[in-house]
């Protein structure tokens, strides 16, 4: 059975540019498959690669059981297909974005599961986030109150936290690091 690393962290925490920077370094031939999540935005609205739907295809697809796992959060569906079963059961491991809100469901459903989280300091985050420019100064200072809120409240057996408060790349190392000595670890 692969391991599942369940990446969470506040919006601007940094898990897509992590999670990309860890498939762009990864070898080709490890057995690690990088999951694209099904949403309800639009497919040109910016962030990760994902599957667009609208919300009427997300509930058929929920209704269908094409869905592992499946949450709403900030007024936006998003579900995780069922072909991360077929790769863990193939000794596949798989990373994927999660929820810190649907962490303990997940964590019923994969007791195993290995949660990342993604920690950034307050200040860095309100820096992120304004320089996006997808929220108000309102929503933004809500995020990081949530934020802040949620990342104490993070427990799970096997978390692991990275702090990506620094270079892309010394944070992407930590999680391709986690990553592959998960999986050699496995292997040993």
């Amino acid at each position: 059975m692969g391991n599942l690393f369940y990446i969470i962290g506040g919006s601007g925490a940094g898990k897509d540019s992590l999670i990309d920077y860890a498939k762009k370094h990864l070898s080709e031939n490890s057995p690690i498959e990088f999951v694209r999540r099904y949403i309800t935005r639009s497919s040109n609205a910016g962030g990760e690669n994902h599957f667009a739907l609208t919300e009427e295809e997300f509930l058929k697809y929920k209704d269908n059981d094409y869905f592992v796992m499946d949450w709403f959060s900030h007024n936006t569906y998003y579900g995780i297909g069922t072909e991360i079963n077929g790769w863990l059961s193939k000794n596949v491991s798989v990373v994927m974005n999660g929820s810190r809100a649907y962490l303990s469901e997940a964590a019923k459903k994969y007791p195993d599961m290995i949660p990342v989280l993604i920690s950034v300091d307050p200040l860095v985050l309100s820096e992120r986030l304004f320089s996006r420019g997808r929220e108000s100064h309102d929503e933004i200072q809500k995020r990081i109150i949530q934020a802040v809120k949620l990342e104490s409240s993070v427990q799970h057996p096997n978390l692991i936290t990275i702090e990506n408060n620094a270079s892309i790349e010394a944070a992407g190392d930590e999680l391709l690091n986690v990553i592959t000595n998960r999986f050699e670890n496995k292997c040993a």
